[in-house]
């Protein structure tokens, strides 16, 4: 990563924050407090890890109003701040800013005669643009990159090497996708009959809205019919399956290899942990959250979930609790019935 080092007084006037101590100490770096050196700043984002910061060798410290005043931090270099878990996220932006790539075609890419890509995007090595694509202002498409015929790639898009964009493919501004993941392959449609599995044409589409982050080797299937279509601003981990005709909304959270089957529908703000799974056609409501490894197989209008079914929260975590106490209670029934039989 590409280090821009800074003073902390600019990174306080960044920050809009307060500085304690030598605003021109120069900033390296950002590390974890238990490794930090002294030209590089940490951060304390929890009271728990308070002893740590005080012994930390950081040349200067991200803190909150609140930890700023504690008699441990009276002689540290610090950056004081309403929200330091914010502000760690625009500190990482500042000190190792993004390489964007260099405008123009790489001489080994391969741009369809009807294709439109504009004059700010940037072209990787071996890249593919097909024909009647339109590639935004400031994209970038990295090594190997494939896009098929009849897409639409918005304004500052990244994709990362060996993305491929299936024909009809479209591409909200500023989504990022990562190395290796496949958008508009065939959904997963089959028609058994006499003993043979006939393939269902898949004629539909995908479509991403902006601000989208679709982790590496992650797939999202075109439509049998239609789009499929992700909300703004969803983030998307890594090995994730979004299956054919799925709608997901506004700012949800798909964490890793999470899997939603054909023609479901999750609402804004769903939050589905890692390993995941909705069943085909089903109704996810807005802002529920399933836990890590659940499977909702009915549709479930608010939450937490969690289980195989998923249900409640709540009540699966007292199935767990009794079930592991199945053992004893059924010593304890053979030992009643015992003692009925013999009276």
């Amino acid at each position: 990563m590409t280090i821009r080092p800074a003073r902390l007084s600019e990174l306080g006037e960044r920050l809009r924050a307060e500085v304690r101590g030598d605003g021109s100490k120069t900033i390296v770096g950002l590390a974890a407090l238990d490794v930090a050196g002294p030209e590089e700043l940490s951060f304390l984002l929890h009271p728990r890890y308070r002893a740590r910061a005080a012994a930390s060798q950081a040349g200067a410290l991200l803190v909150s109003k609140e930890e700023a005043d504690r008699p441990e931090f009276a002689e540290r270099a610090l950056l004081v701040v309403e929200d330091p878990e914010l502000a760690r996220l625009e500190l990482l932006s500042t000190l190792y800013p993004s390489r964007p790539g260099h405008a123009g075609v790489h001489p080994t890419a391969s741009v369809a005669a009807s294709a439109q890509v504009d004059p700010s995007a940037a072209l990787g090595p071996y890249a593919v643009v097909g024909e009647g694509s339109v590639v935004g202002a400031d994209a970038v498409l990295c090594a190997h990159v494939v896009v098929g015929r009849d897409c639409r790639v918005g304004a500052a898009v990244v994709l990362h090497p060996h993305v491929v964009l299936y024909d009809g493919t479209e591409l909200g501004a500023r989504t990022v996708i990562h190395a290796g993941s496949v958008l508009g392959a065939d959904g997963f449609g089959y028609l058994s009959r006499s003993g043979r599995h006939l393939k269902v044409p898949q004629v539909g589409r995908v479509v991403v809205e902006e601000d989208v982050e679709v982790g590496a080797l992650s797939t999202i299937d075109r439509a049998t019919l239609g789009e499929t279509r992700i909300g703004a601003g969803t983030k998307i981990d890594n090995q994730v399956q979004v299956g054919h005709n799925v709608q997901v909304g506004r700012g949800c959270i798909l964490c890793g290899q999470a899997g939603i089957a054909g023609s479901s529908r999750l609402g804004d703000y769903v939050v589905l942990a890692g390993q995941a799974g909705v069943g085909g056609h089903l109704e996810v409501g807005r802002g529920v959250q399933v836990a890590a490894k659940a499977a909702v197989l009915q549709d479930v209008a608010q939450g937490p979930v969690g289980g195989v079914p998923a249900v409640e929260l709540a009540s699966w975590r007292r199935q767990a609790a009794a079930l592991s106490r199945l053992p004893e209670l059924m010593r304890r029934l053979r030992a009643l019935e015992k003692r009925f039989d013999q009276e």
